[in-house]
């Protein structure tokens, strides 16, 4: 596959790897992206998939909410990657410093990597409205219709849904991480999202390297871009990197 001893080289080149990544990082494991030909935005419900996981309607209409939400986003049986272990390795020989993602499927932690900003939360999170108690990902799918706390409060994904503002503190932590990189790397991901698309201009280096099955509108800004897998393409990478 072009560029990948490219994208070798540069990784043995540079010691603050920082990785920014979307969808397409878990599709190889099963869950479905939302804008591919099978993804969410395709498939026929009463509503389009935005509405129903958008705050106004989780709001307005919880028990649709939580049904489509437990239904459609949350894959319990999803295993790690290539691409998922591929960063951990990179995390462990000291080579990449964090995991920049959109996803909320927990993988990245899944394949041992310490260091994950989740812009968009997680499933693994979820907390009483009312009262804050946690709740564990098991319990949350055990609960009927419009889940309830001990205490009678409304227990919440730790999720960012449509009309919801991003984590400030999670923002400014990944803008430290990009900005001190040496290297970024961006993968599936179609960088039209926004704030997070934005958070490529607060890199300056010069290895900024884009692995994706399709083009994207940064692919003209990238110093590599590589058209594939992003599984295949970070597995074979990190099977030529020594220990």
């Amino acid at each position: 596959m072009e560029g990948i001893q490219q994208l070798k080289q540069w990784i043995k080149e540079s010691n603050y790897i920082v990785f920014f990544g979307g969808a397409g990082v878990s599709t190889e494991s099963g869950i479905p992206d939302f804008r591919s030909v099978d993804g969410l935005y395709h498939q026929q419900y009463d509503y389009p998939p935005e509405t129903m996981i958008s705050h106004s309607f989780y709001l307005r209409n919880p028990e649709e909410f939580y049904r489509f939400y437990k239904e459609r986003m949350i894959f319990s049986d999803a295993k790690p990657n290539r691409a998922h272990l591929a960063l951990q390795k990179l995390e462990a020989l000291g080579k990449l410093k964090a995991v920049i993602t959109q996803n909320i499927d927990g993988l990245h932690q899944a394949a041992g990597s310490r260091e994950v900003l989740e812009l968009h939360g997680s499933v693994h999170r979820n907390y009483c409205r009312r009262c804050n108690r946690f709740c564990s990902l098991q319990e949350f799918m055990e609960k009927k219709g419009v889940p309830k706390c001990a205490c009678g409060g409304i227990i919440k994904p730790d999720v960012v849904l449509y009309e919801e503002g991003l984590d400030q503190h999670t923002i400014n932590k990944a803008v430290q991480y990009i900005r001190r990189a040496d290297m970024l790397i961006i993968g599936g991901t179609s960088l039209v999202v926004y704030p997070a698309a934005g958070l490529i201009d607060e890199y300056s280096g010069d290895k900024l390297v884009l692995i994706n099955k399709s083009v994207t509108p940064m692919d003209g800004r990238a110093d590599l871009v590589i058209s594939g897998a992003i599984g295949e393409v970070l597995g074979s990478v990190a099977e030529g990197i020594e220990e």
